[in-house]
């Protein structure tokens, strides 16, 4: 939903600040009024009403009254004012008529105040038809003032531009103001009125000393409205005082207030929200808030839940989750005590699961409302429904009829559902013993890509686990399993009979058609083409490209806006999508692609190949639309898939070139609302079709698709989306285009063309745009509407049946009828599905709909029955002469895509044990990222993940640790540190240093632990004696790596290695290698005092002793790691962490390059030797030497 509703609080605060600084829309005639804003004084105060429900709380009433006091005791602190004025309390929750149900209390002084707000907190009242916890009050001054001066002023948006009301009869009794009031509509893009026409149009009533002081607040309101993007704002009572005898002009002062802003144009003016909180802005005395940190000058604008439906931990933890993601994640808990659960994929789809369960007499039976969408990855499928499950398991007491979960959608476009459904089967996984303990019953139905996977996975889940699972596809109705799992049967709709007569008739139509002109048993090529597609030659490898020649341009009719001959722009680096549109091009045998080029603006100009049936074309990618347009000047239309931030400007560029684009598709969600009308404006004012915005976009069979429309190829297969039918459909939203192309494909012969206009409060384009469309062309038979909750355009269409301009048959459907089974505000699917009023609801449109004359079934489920019978009737009458079936189209499918599906295979060309980055968590050798940091299990956990493959024993973890920390660093001059720095000071980057010190690591430094390590567990597994190993190596004059050092002796001994040897001896199964090195060190101590085992040796041995005792590994194990060079890593990677901190040193002292100094150098040069004959090159030039 764009537009959401504010706190009264923050409207003033709002109003306070900007009414003086929104840019003027006055003209040159501007009132010289001196209005001036009343002071801001206003308090608002909030109590935390979780205390009451607190069991870790021995007295939550007491400690809810504390809380309630001690919060009142700041406020005053804060807002000194309220100890001296005369107040008026208010709860600031979004309640309307707060007068009339006893909620205010005027002309009183603050400890009245207290008093009353100490009564009211945490209390629960109903209001109208809602009830819910009063928590949050608004304070501001009284004004006393007589009644004959309270005004009435609303603002509010439609389509056609933005509503001014006025009446000089305010305040509590207004009454009727749709009746009563003035009003002044101001034209989007038009010139703000003149002060007189404001006076004429609104102020007729009002006294002439007041009018000139109410044109200036009016016009100063507007300029606010539209610079913050207000979408309505109503101030009752407006009051207007007389001014006194110190004072030149009235006073105004605006005491109730009830405003709504877009969300969506946060990203234009959140900014001016956040400045107009600011605490410095608002006069707080005291506030912690001022050591806060914002994004903005101020904090961020709140939208609270409509008063009776406050946010639960889930619901806000949901809502946490969709701020962070692209996809969209929403859900409303209805009833937490209710049987029925549903976990829905897309928004439309969620309206009518919620509608079928409506209809069937279950709402007070329906626990949530809500919908996944738009992609979400793995993990955020499990979050969304482990917090469902988490729900509906949670009451200790199971339902004695159990429970329905009812997972449901649409068919997708491109999401992969068998990955979705890897997230929703982990969470059942785990919910495995709750599901089974409340008699949970589990009804699927999906399709899109790759739902045959995940439907089965899931069927097989419920054998697994022992949860009753029932799993359908696309061939089954969208809504059939909601009888089925509420009743136990289906709708007795048969829709393997509609199937049947439809296969029926066609054939028949096939007979019709064929008969008399060809004989049965002509089998000319010329026969065989008319009915089928040729078959696809297996390209010439050396002729993989294909290119296409600029087609000429073609006149279309007005209500032809796609042919086979349509050209786009895409604008965006959307590859996916124009290779989507790409393989439609090649199975509808179009002879160019519809795709003309691409426009990207963040790059040069340049080519993009793209494949072509099973060859490859090359598409341009300019990065200005001038460019594309000098270049193609045939191309029409331009599919949009700029963000919402930047739509706006790209659109208005293609609008210069008017002349040539007449159609523009715009995908983006959550473009501004006064955004979207000025397009919708100036493409009226230019003659050029919007579809959109927050649209799929449209189809047409045979000839042209927008982006992603229609989904994968094997939905445009198997919804015959190839070929055109008969039936023209308008749906606003996507998803649930996606099920009509299901349903008109399995009860007619076809789609001729669909439009989904879009979700949006303002479409581009409106339903009776494209029905009249449809109405006009010949080809068309049949229209289907699907409307929704929210919104009057159906009535247009209404009146155009009434009045002939639509004349064939229209069936029609608005979702959404379980709306006023909701007692409080349910905001669905889409922006503009809300209805503000009675007509607006889908039962009343339903109703307009039935008696204007379409076809309008008894509920959703029931429209394809209606479909089916209307379509035979029109073929029993002639009207529609169903064409031959083609044969079916094939596609080759990307190669990423077989794979992903499990279709292909082809040997890898790495092989990889130990980390996995492919799903939505980081994989250590099978072990989540996330839970490393759970378990806390270090360093080295996580070497031993990827080094080992397995999680080693706690003191195994922390040797690798020690090991890190003592060969971290051994000073500079060794020769490792000695390049790393000579390096550094050559001005060379950090990686070249590190490599340079890393090169001199061997035998001969810090690179003997895999050698120390080999001849020590060498000796020792032949059962050499110590001193027999030693007198071996003598023998064979090699030095025992490991033994030795140049500093350390027997009485200096190297503490680095008392701490391994220690260690080790206290934490280690056993040790027995390193008790042979220590017998061996005895050996060759005595004979000179250095031959100590050294750092090296130490390691080397206790880490073999590690891997052979702590019975993580086999023998076998063990001896590779120590072949293949472990230990050498673990010196590697410590020394790394040593050599880094020289460079950063280096670097830090800013030391210049290193010239070794001559007098630490021997200069051995050779000098003249006598007996050595040198000859001369004239010598050699007088006389041949060698003859």
């Amino acid at each position: 939903m764009s537009a959401k509703a504010i706190r009264e609080y923050d409207g003033k605060l709002l109003l306070a600040y900007w009414l003086l600084r929104s840019p003027s829309l006055f003209e040159s005639d501007a009132s010289n009024s001196k209005f001036v804003p009343p002071a801001t004084k206003v308090a608002h105060v909030t109590f935390d009403i979780s205390i009451l429900n607190d069991i870790s709380i021995n007295n939550p009433s007491l400690a809810f009254s504390n809380h309630v006091q001690q919060t009142l005791n700041v406020l005053e602190q804060t807002h000194p004012w309220l100890l001296t004025d005369k107040l008026v309390v208010k709860p600031d929750q979004l309640i309307k008529r707060r007068g009339k149900s006893g909620l205010l209390l005027l002309n009183s002084d603050w400890q009245q105040v207290k008093e009353w707000i100490t009564e009211k907190a945490g209390k629960e009242v109903k209001v109208d038809n809602v009830t819910g916890v009063l928590k949050t009050f608004l304070v501001e001054p009284f004004v006393p003032h007589p009644s004959d001066t309270e005004y009435y002023i609303n603002i509010n948006s439609v389509r056609d531009g933005d509503y001014i009301l006025f009446t000089h009869e305010g305040g509590i009794e207004v009454g009727d103001v749709d009746a009563k009031a003035l009003k002044l509509l101001i034209p989007v893009n038009e010139t703000y009125p003149s002060s007189q026409e404001i006076k004429d149009k609104l102020l007729v009533n009002v006294p002439v000393e007041k009018k000139d002081v109410l044109v200036d607040f009016i016009s100063r309101l507007y300029a606010v409205y539209v610079d913050l993007q207000f979408t309505y704002l109503e101030i009752n009572p407006l009051v207007v005082l007389d001014p006194t005898s110190t004072e030149d002009t009235p006073k105004i002062f605006y005491l109730d207030l009830a405003a709504k802003l877009d969300q969506t144009g946060e990203f234009e003016v959140g900014p001016k929200w956040a400045i107009a909180r600011a605490p410095k802005n608002i006069g707080l005395a005291v506030n912690d808030d001022l050591t806060k940190t914002y994004v903005d000058q101020g904090p961020p604008i709140e939208f609270p839940a409509p008063f009776g439906r406050e946010l639960t931990k889930e619901e806000a933890y949901i809502q946490e989750l969709d701020s962070k993601t692209g996809a969209s994640l929403k859900l409303t808990i209805l009833n937490k005590d209710g049987r029925i659960w549903t976990m829905i994929a897309g928004g439309g789809a969620s309206v009518v699961y919620s509608d079928a369960i409506a209809a069937l007499g279950f709402a007070h039976e329906l626990a949530n409302y809500g919908e996944y969408s738009g992609a979400p990855s793995e993990t955020q499928t499990y979050e969304y429904a482990k917090t469902i499950f988490d729900l509906m398991t949670r009451n200790p007491v199971p339902h004695p009829d159990g429970k329905i979960l009812i997972i449901g959608g649409g068919i997708a476009n491109f999401t992969n559902v068998a990955v979705t459904f890897k997230g929703l089967i982990r969470a059942l996984q785990e919910f495995k013993q709750p599901l089974i303990a409340h008699k949970v019953k589990i009804f699927v139905r999906r399709g899109g890509p790759n739902y045959q996977e995940g439907i089965r996975a899931m069927g097989q889940l419920g054998d697994d686990i022992g949860v009753d699972i029932k799993v359908f596809g696309p061939e089954t109705h969208i809504t059939e399993i909601v009888p089925l799992a509420l009743l136990g049967h289906g709708s007795g709709l048969n829709n393997n009979s509609i199937d049947s007569s439809e296969k029926n008739i066609q054939s028949k139509n096939f007979e019709t058609s064929t008969k008399g002109k060809k004989a049965a048993n002509d089998t000319s090529e010329e026969s065989k083409e008319t009915h089928s597609r040729p078959t696809t030659p297996i390209p010439n490898p050396r002729e993989r490209m294909t290119y296409f020649e600029n087609p000429e341009i073609i006149q279309r009719p007005w209500y032809t806006i796609f042919t086979s001959e349509t050209r786009t722009f895409v604008y965006g680096m959307q590859p996916r999508a124009v290779q989507g549109m790409l393989d439609f091009d090649y199975m509808c045998k179009r002879q160019v692609p519809s795709v003309a080029a691409m426009i990207y603006p963040f790059g040069g100009n340049h080519m993009q190949k793209f494949y072509w049936g099973t060859k490859e074309t090359l598409l341009h990618v300019f990065n200005n639309p001038k460019d594309a347009i000098e270049k193609f000047p045939q191309v029409d239309t331009v599919v949009n898939f700029a963000s919402s931030r930047s739509v706006y400007d790209s659109t208005f560029e293609f609008f210069q070139y008017s002349n040539q684009i007449k159609t523009i598709a715009i995908i983006a969600e959550g473009v501004p609302e006064r955004r979207a009308r000025q397009i919708i404006h100036e493409a009226n004012k230019r003659d050029v079709l919007i579809i959109g915005p927050a649209t799929v976009g449209g189809i047409k069979p045979g000839c042209f698709k927008i982006g992603n429309t229609g989904g994968m190829m094997d939905n445009i297969v198997s919804s015959k989306l190839y070929r055109p039918g008969s039936v023209a459909y308008v749906s606003k939203s996507g998803g649930m285009s996606n099920e009509l192309n299901n349903i008109i494909s399995r009860t007619t012969d076809g789609v001729y063309e669909g439009i989904a206009i879009g979700g949006d409060r303002y479409p581009g384009s409106t339903f009776i745009d494209h029905l009249l469309r449809f109405e006009n062309d010949s080809k068309c038979k049949i229209l289907v509407l699907l409307g929704e909750v929210g919104g009057v355009e159906e009535y247009k269409v209404c009146e155009a049946i009434k009045d002939g301009r639509i004349k064939k048959p229209l069936i029609a459907w608005c979702i959404g009828t379980c709306a006023k089974m909701f007692t409080t505000e349910v905001q669905f699917g889409h922006a503009g599905a809300l209805a503000q009023s009675d007509l607006e609801t889908a039962d009343a449109k339903n109703k307009a709909l039935r008696e204007a004359g379409a076809i309008v079934s008894e509920t959703f489920e029931k429209l394809p029955l209606a479909l089916h019978e209307t379509f035979q009737k029109l073929v029993s009458d002639g009207t529609i002469i169903v064409a031959p079936e083609p044969e079916t189209p094939k596609i080759p499918i990307d190669y990423s895509w077989a794979q992903e599906i499990g279709l292909v295979r082809k040997p890898a060309s790495f092989v990889s044990t130990i980390c996995d980055d492919r799903g939505q968590e980081l994989l250590y050798a099978g072990m989540r990222i996330s839970d490393v940091f759970k378990e806390n299990i270090g360093i080295g956990g996580v070497l031993s993940l990827l080094w080992f493959k397995r999680r080693l024993p706690e003191y195994a973890c922390k040797f690798i640790e020690m090991i890190l920390m003592l060969t971290a660093d051994h000073g500079p001059a060794v020769s490792g540190a000695h390049n790393t720095i000579v390096t550094a000071r050559a001005g060379k980057d950090l990686i070249s240093s590190l490599c340079s010190g890393l090169l001199t690591i061997g035998d001969r430094f810090g690179g003997a632990l895999d050698g120390a390590a080999e001849m020590f567990k060498s000796a020792y597994d032949k059962s050499l004696t110590p001193r027999e190993f030693v007198n071996s190596m003598r023998r064979q004059n090699k030095l025992i790596l490991g033994i030795g050092h140049k500093i350390k002796s027997r009485n200096n001994p190297d503490l680095r290695v008392e701490i391994i040897k220690d260690y080790a001896k206290r934490n280690f199964p056993a040790t027995p290698l390193l008790d042979y090195a220590l017998a061996v060190e005895e050996i060759t101590t005595a004979k000179k005092d250095s031959l100590i085992l050294n750092l090296d040796g130490a390691i080397a041995v206790c880490f073999v002793d590690l891997l052979r005792e702590s019975g993580a590994f086999s023998i076998e194990e063990a001896e590779e790691y120590v072949k293949i060079g472990a230990l050498n890593g673990l010196f590697v990677l410590g020394r790394s962490i040593g050599f880094t901190g020289h460079y950063l040193d280096q670097k830090r002292l800013k030391q210049g390059l290193y010239r070794h100094p001559w007098d630490d150098i021997s200069y051995l040069v050779p000098g003249v030797e006598q007996g050595r004959t040198f000859i001369s090159q004239d010598k050699v030039a007088q006389k041949d030497i060698y003859s």
